[in-house]
């Protein structure tokens, strides 16, 4: 069975976007780009909200690609080649290798489950995951943390009263001082 991570840039104090919006501070360097490349390729699907589908939409963008690098190009082609799940109550429609949820997100996950192949479920962005760790349908979380404290913003973990226990599995600090983490849920 596709096992669901929840894999996201993260600032020390908890946040995968600041105050402001912004995440600048989480541009990767090479070794944690290639690291996030790698761990794409070995998705089968990955489940987006609005925000994130509209931010990574850059990956697609033939005005852009013009301007990547080798690493981006080998990104860029995993990505756009990646099946996408995008949950959203304003998009009508979305482009690509994406196609819009017809159902909820547990329905969803439990059908990408069944299906055949290789690869796990990824899910991008925190409000997407607040859901599915409500539902208890994370299976791992992985955090990429950042060396920066911005104050506020959008949380990586969900705010509820909920209490998770975690295994530590595996960790990895770059010479860029980022350091990640994977937990799989306690069962």
């Amino acid at each position: 069975m596709r096992s669901v991570t929840y894999s996201m840039s993260v600032s020390l104090d908890g946040y995968i976007v600041g105050p402001d919006g912004g995440f600048d501070w989480a541009a990767p360097d090479e070794d944690v780009f290639r690291f996030a490349t790698d761990e794409v390729r070995g998705l089968g699907f990955h489940l987006l909200g609005r925000r994130l589908y509209e931010t990574m939409l850059y990956w697609d963008d033939p005005e852009q690609a013009a301007s990547f690098d080798e690493s981006e190009r080998e990104f860029a082609a995993i990505w756009n080649a990646l099946p996408k799940v995008v949950f959203s109550t304003t998009l009508s429609e979305v482009r690509g290798n994406a196609r819009l949820a017809s159902g909820g997100l547990a329905e969803e996950i439990e059908r990408l489950r069944a299906e055949p192949g290789e690869g796990g479920i990824a899910i991008g962005g925190a409000t997407l995951a607040v859901e599915a760790a409500a539902l208890g349908l994370i299976d791992e979380y992985r955090a990429r943390v950042y060396p920066v404290l911005v104050g506020g913003g959008i949380p990586f973990f969900p705010q509820r009263e909920r209490h998770v226990d975690l295994d530590l599995v595996e960790t990895r600090t770059f010479n860029s001082r980022v350091v990640y983490l994977r937990y799989r849920v306690a069962r």
